[in-house]
C-alpha cells in the first residue's frame, strides 16, 4: 500500500478521499434535503470521469488508499462502472465502496460487481412502509429491498445497511433490523442523527444514542466488539452466539474526530477537510486552470493543514454547515 503522506497540524495522517459523484437525488429523505426546490448543479460544473481521475491518482501518489464514491445518489450518474474500473486500474488494492439508495441497482448491479467493487453501502433507515414514506418521502421501500437482493445475487458480500437512529422515530427499527441482519447476514450499521439537514429542524434531544442503540440491540442476545480498522467510522459488533454483525456510527455522542483520516471532495470540485465544516476550497480551478500535479500536491497539503481539531457538535460555537448531506456527499 502507498505510504502516507499528508498530515494536518494534529499530526493525524490522511489516506482517505471520499468522492461525490452528483448532487442529484431520487430520494428527499427530512434529515437531508427539503421536499421540494432544490437546484441542481449544471452539468458543466460537475467534476468530469477525467478530472475525477486525475485526483485518484494524485492522492493515490499521497498515499491515500481508501476511496469512497458517494452523492446525491451516485447512480444517477451515467456509466459509473467506468470511474469504478478506472479507479482500479490506477490502485487495484485500494479500498473502495460506493454508497447508494439502493433503487437503482437492479440495473447497474452486474456492472458494477464487473467492474471491480467489492464494498456496497445501502441507505436504509426503517422497514417499515409508513416510516418509510415519512423519512424519504418517497414510496419506495419494496424498490430498496428489490435492490439489495439484486446486490446480493449478483455477488456482493457482506453488503452494509446505513440506518439514521432517530429518537422518537426509529427504536422501534432497532430490534427488527437486528433480526433481519442475523436472517439475511447483512451487516447493519445504526448512524446517530446529525444536523445536516435543509430545514434546519435538528435537535441533539432527537439523537437516539449509540448507548441506547446497544441498549436495544443487546436486549434478545449479547453482543461482543469487533476490532475495526481506522478508515471505517463505525465500532463494529457481532451477537456473542456468532449470527449477525451490527455497527454504530456515533457522530455525535461519541465523535472519533482525533482519529480522522478522510478528506472530501464534492461533485463540483470542493475539497472539505470535515463534513461539518462550512469552508470550502477549490481544486477545480487548479483542474480546469493546467496546474501541475506537484502543484495539486502541494495545495492539498496547505489546505489540510487548515483543518480543525473536532466539529463542536452540541456546543455553543458550532454552526450548522450551509450545505445538506447530499451536496457535500454523504
Amino acid at each position: 500500500m502507498p505510504q502516507i503522506q499528508l498530515y494536518d497540524k494534529y499530526g493525524r495522517g490522511h489516506n482517505d478521499l471520499r468522492i461525490s459523484v452528483t448532487d442529484r437525488c431520487n430520494f428527499r429523505c427530512f434529515y437531508c434535503m427539503p421536499e421540494e426546490g432544490m437546484e441542481w448543479l449544471p452539468h458543466d460544473e460537475v467534476l468530469s470521469y477525467e478530472e475525477i481521475l486525475r485526483v485518484v491518482r494524485i492522492t493515490t501518489e499521497l498515499g491515500f488508499d481508501s476511496f469512497h464514491i458517494t452523492g446525491g445518489e451516485p447512480l444517477l450518474r451515467k456509466d459509473l462502472s467506468l470511474l469504478i474500473s478506472g479507479m482500479l486500474d490506477i490502485q487495484p488494492e485500494m479500498d473502495l465502496a460506493l454508497t447508494t439508495n439502493g433503487i437503482l441497482l437492479p440495473t447497474v448491479a452486474e456492472d458494477l460487481y464487473k467492474a471491480g467493487l467489492r464494498r456496497i453501502n445501502i441507505s436504509l433507515d426503517t422497514l417499515d412502509e409508513e416510516k418509510f414514506l415519512f423519512m424519504t418521502r418517497r414510496n419506495q421501500l419494496k424498490q430498496v429491498l428489490e435492490g439489495i437482493k439484486s446486490a446480493s445475487d449478483v455477488g456482493f458480500n457482506p453488503i452494509k445497511i446505513n440506518a439514521v437512529a432517530i429518537k422518537g422515530l426509529t427504536e422501534e427499527e432497532i430490534p427488527r433490523f437486528a433480526d433481519w441482519a442475523r436472517e439475511t447476514g447483512h451487516i447493519v450499521r445504526f448512524i446517530e442523527y446529525m444536523p445536516l439537514d435543509a430545514d434546519k429542524t435538528w435537535d441533539k434531544d432527537k439523537v437516539l444514542s449509540a448507548e441506547e442503540i446497544l441498549a436495544g440491540l443487546s436486549k434478545n442476545c449479547a453482543l461482543e466488539l469487533v476490532s475495526g480498522n481506522i478508515s471505517d467510522p463505525a465500532t463494529r459488533y457481532r451477537y456473542e452466539d456468532g449470527k449477525g454483525e451490527i455497527g454504530v456510527i456515533p457522530s455525535v455522542t461519541r465523535p472519533f474526530c482525533e482519529d480522522c483520516n478522510r478528506m472530501r471532495l464534492t461533485a463540483e470540485g470542493m475539497i472539505r477537510t470535515c463534513l461539518f465544516s462550512n469552508d470550502e476550497h477549490d481544486l477545480k480551478k487548479l483542474l480546469r486552470g493546467n496546474k501541475g500535479d506537484e502543484v495539486i500536491k502541494k495545495w492539498l497539503g496547505e489546505v489540510l493543514f487548515t483543518k480543525t481539531p473536532g466539529h463542536l457538535i452540541g456546543q455553543k460555537e458550532f454552526v450548522q454547515p450551509d450545505r445538506t448531506m447530499s451536496a457535500i456527499g454523504g
